[in-house]
């Protein structure tokens, strides 16, 4: 997905009448506009955009079934420095297109339900939800490459901790040991 040649995606579909027509959009959602999203990341640049395709069909049940490809850059907060790392979150999923609980309920284990209203869904928050989804929980740079490496090695050999050395304890039996030696 080349970002440069992609217009902003839009907003607001019916995605019923997508699915009917066996559609693909391809477009950028401006990072900027998904609030939720932003207090969840550290930051990206100004003019950074999410990647979306998706593809509206109807499966051989006749569901409506959207499916898509994300991608993302941003910085998030690696959990052992607490410096900024960039990373480009990606995600591939599928949902079901539903008016209500009671349709969510019959969907298969492998759709995820999409609540729609009748004739117009919210592309932005759909995908702001699966970008929310695909944050991992505890964000680390790969080891050679955090700052905090050198304070890891201090714990850490080969990638194995380390038991810091309890102080030898003496045996209290030692003492009956010694006397049993004596006596013979």
């Amino acid at each position: 997905m080349s970002k440069a040649s992609l217009a902003e995606l839009p907003k607001s579909v019916d995605p019923y009448r997508l699915a009917e027509q066996n559609s693909t959009l391809e477009g950028i959602i401006p990072l900027g506009a998904l609030s939720r999203f932003q207090d969840a990341v550290l930051g990206f640049d100004e003019e950074a955009a999410c990647s979306v395709k998706l593809s509206f069909y109807m499966d051989a049940e006749r569901r409506r079934i959207v499916s898509g490809e994300l991608e993302a850059p941003v910085s998030l907060e690696c959990q052992r420095c607490m410096g900024a790392m960039p990373v480009a979150l990606t995600s591939r999923f599928s949902l079901g297109l539903v008016t209500s609980d009671e349709q969510a309920q019959q969907l298969p284990r492998d759709l995820e339900p999409f609540l729609t209203d009748d004739f117009s869904a919210d592309l932005w928050s759909m995908v702001e939800d699966e970008l929310l989804l695909v944050l991992p929980p505890f964000p680390l740079h790969d080891r050679n490459e955090c700052p905090a490496a050198e304070d890891l090695e201090a714990f850490e050999s080969d990638g194995l901790e380390v038991e810091p050395e309890a102080p030898k304890k003496e045996n209290p039996f030692s003492v009956l040991a010694e006397l049993k030696k004596t006596k013979h």
